[in-house]
């Protein structure tokens, strides 16, 4: 963790302090110098009295670039005036604690405010800090205003299309909120932990998915260019929205277009198909026709249910034409005769598709279906828990579902794959833990499924953790099974999706308590294989050529070797920065880039092999794979993990016809699928996974 004078932006509101209406004459903008360590900061102090006299502030370091630092207390008696700030917030994702007083005196006039400025954490000497009051509309601002509005762009994730929202709000003195909707996951309002724009340049991070945007506002100011880094940083642009796009997804859609003879036609729901060759999506409009013209509404019901406003609807005669350019989408078409039918082409960043649309009564059939998803009341228990991580400052918090009937039953630690999952692995609509602790729990099976350190209710830093990590969350699961009633202690097992799987046999070789391992997708080779041949075969799903798909991922392995080989990290920082610009990554994702793949994480994922410890377990191992998962290619994994295993006779090694990753019944493993797949988990692999644990 970084030491700073005064830290950080942070969007969290200072909590209020009841004071008398005296106060209010701390209220105002006021400025000064830290004297710190040899060194001069200058600090700006932004106090609100409201009409009662209770008080709010903010600090800002101006020097750092750092504004609306939360004070959580601010009081005024006689001439004394204190403050104190204790939280933790966070820049670029990372967490800095903040813990200081500020002790002093205002003048008699009411202009000068002279004390002493002393932080305990991060631990710096007393300094001196003096404020004189601002002359009106002289107080710097905390932010620039013009980066404040609505915005939307699209994130490109292993072949699917997220839209994505940003709204950011400026208050009257500049300070800065946001929060973000990804329609497309129906995960709608999150509220941004941090927000900073300086120069062009603005950063947005939202804690709980463990992400940061950073982008650089376009001279018009209509533009940002940039990316999110969640782990692997992906390109992310936005758009500023039109005033009628102001509002979240389900606000009124476009101003009214003016009526025509066809316009009044068009009133109703539409809905039609895109087949855009790996797959194959629904497309809906609601229309509006009224007194003042059209409005509209457009609804992608395979990625989400939320309807977004249309920018723009005009009709003449037979013809429409429906415009969302902050996605870059256009809709043309014509109206049949009979009025049941529209003709035309569904256009995205250039891509012209046909799109025949057709007019739906109910709109019951645009809802997409998670037939698995399970409706209370259960006939079990469920229970949310949470238990003390291994590490410092790791408690887990989860739920345990416990079978009706005395026990003790076999129990089981569901363990998910990488990346800031919640307890139910949620991805695409999907909830893949939820089913299948389900399922289990229906079989006489306790399940323990739990967010990962630092997501969601959890505690913990999810940034800094290896896979290793997450191997001591496992064990602390275990102990926590042992010590309920309902567990048979002798029965208790691990079963990892994916990255779990790997963590799965490594908490096993660490703790003898463990009675089975349940290896779904777990990898039998080392990371830098996996990453390499899963980038390959997703690359030729989502339509590259092999020759293409070849070249890029020689590319790739160029780069993690790169990784592998050297020690010296300002030399190795050098040389990616010169290769990824070199194939031709813009310069605003480089940094990122480079960030991301010298990460603790990547560089553990990318050298342990799975097989250290696999080849240590002696207790029953089930591993199973689909044959159409492209992201742990079974070809590669399997063999590696049959061979590794064949000394252990209480082991099975199962490839499953026609699943992919997620064990989903697919038709070719794309992770473009798994959000256009009605089913979670196939029935074969639920069931072929309960029958063998009940028989451990």
């Amino acid at each position: 963790m970084k030491n700073k004078i005064i830290p950080i932006l942070a969007c969290v509101v200072g909590s209020l302090s009841p004071v008398s209406r005296a106060q209010s004459q701390l209220a105002g903008d006021w400025q000064g110098t830290l004297s710190a360590g040899g060194q001069q900061f200058h600090i700006a102090w932004h106090v609100v009295a409201a009409a009662d006299g209770t008080l709010t502030a903010t600090f800002d370091n101006i020097d750092e670039g750092i504004y609306g630092i939360p004070v959580k207390t601010t009081t005024l008696s006689g001439s004394t005036v204190t403050q104190v700030v204790d939280g933790v917030i966070q820049i670029n994702g990372e967490p800095h604690n903040v813990r200081g007083s500020f002790l002093g005196t205002i003048d008699k006039d009411g202009t000068v405010v002279k004390g002493t400025w002393t932080q305990s954490d991060p631990v710096q000497p007393p300094a001196e800090l003096e404020l004189k009051r601002a002359p009106a509309q002289a107080a710097p601002k905390p932010a620039e205003p013009q980066i404040a509005g609505d915005w939307q762009g699209i994130l490109s994730v292993d072949g699917n299309q997220l839209r994505i929202i940003l709204h950011i709000v400026a208050d009257k003195d500049g300070t800065l909120s946001a929060t973000g909707d990804d329609p497309d996951q129906g995960q709608m309002g999150t509220k941004a932990s941090s927000v900073s724009f300086k120069d062009s340049k603005l950063n947005v991070a939202f804690d709980v998915y463990n992400g940061v945007y950073s982008g650089t506002l376009s001279a018009d100011g209509n533009q940002l260019t940039g990316t999110w880094t969640q782990g692997q940083p992906e390109e992310l642009n936005f758009t500023r929205a039109p005033a009628a796009q102001a509002a979240p997804a389900q606000a009124a859609a476009a101003p009214p277009a003016p009526a025509t003879t066809s316009a009044t036609a068009l009133d109703g729901t539409w809905l039609g198909s895109i087949d855009t060759g790996a797959l194959k999506l629904r497309i809906a409009f609601k229309i509006a026709a009224g007194g003042d013209g059209l409005t509209a509404q457009m609804q992608s019901p395979d990625q989400s249910p939320t309807w977004l406003p249309v920018s723009s609807i005009t009709s003449k005669d037979s013809d429409v034409t429906i415009a969302l350019p902050a996605l870059g989408i256009t809709y043309s078409g014509k109206i049949a005769a009979d009025l049941n039918s529209i003709d035309g082409t569904f256009t995205q960043s250039g891509n012209a598709l046909p799109l025949s649309l057709k007019r739906i009564k109910d709109e019951s059939d645009l809802e997409v279906k998670r037939p698995q998803n399970p409706i209370k009341p259960y006939p079990y228990r469920d229970e949310d828990v949470t238990y003390p991580g291994k590490a410092a400052g790791v408690t887990l918090a989860a739920t345990l579902t416990v079978p009706p009937g005395k026990g003790p039953f076999p129990a089981v630690l569901l363990i998910a794959g990488s990346g800031p999952h919640d307890r139910d692995e949620s991805l695409l609509g999907h909830k893949p833990f939820l089913v299948l602790a389900d399922y289990l729990t229906r079989k006489g099976i306790v399940v323990l499924r739990a967010d990962k350190r630092g997501v969601a209710k959890s505690t913990g830093d999810y940034a800094k953790a290896t896979t290793a990590d997450f191997a001591t969350d496992a064990e602390a699961g275990v102990a926590y099974l042992k010590t309920r009633p309902e567990v048979d202690a002798h029965k208790i097992g691990l079963l990892g999706h994916s990255e779990g799987g790997v963590i799965a046999p490594m908490a096993a070789v660490a703790d003898h308590d463990v009675a089975f391992v349940v290896m779904m997708a777990g990898s039998g080779v080392p990371g830098d294989q996996i990453i390499v041949e899963q980038g390959r075969l997703i690359e030729m799903a989502s339509g590259e050529s092999k020759d293409k798909a070849d070249a890029d991922a020689e590319k790739e392995r160029e780069t993690l070797k790169l990784v592998e080989t050297e020690k010296d990290p300002a030399a190795l920082e050098r040389l990616l920065g010169v290769k990824l610009a070199a194939e031709g990554a813009p310069d605003a994702q480089v940094a990122a880039q480079i960030k991301q793949i010298t990460s603790p994480w990547f560089r553990f994922f990318l050298t342990y092999d799975p097989a250290t410890a696999l080849r240590k377990l002696t207790i029953p191992v089930l591993a199973i794979n689909g044959s159409l998962d492209l992201q742990v290619p079974p070809a590669q994994n399997l063999p590696a993990v049959r061979k590794v295993l064949e000394g252990n006779k209480r082991a099975e090694v199962d490839e499953l016809p026609g699943m992919n990753h997620l064990f989903q019944d697919a038709k070719t493993g794309a992770p473009s699928e798994y959000g256009q797949i009605e089913e979670t988990i196939s029935p074969v692999a639920l069931d072929k996974i309960a029958s063998w644990i009940l028989k451990q």
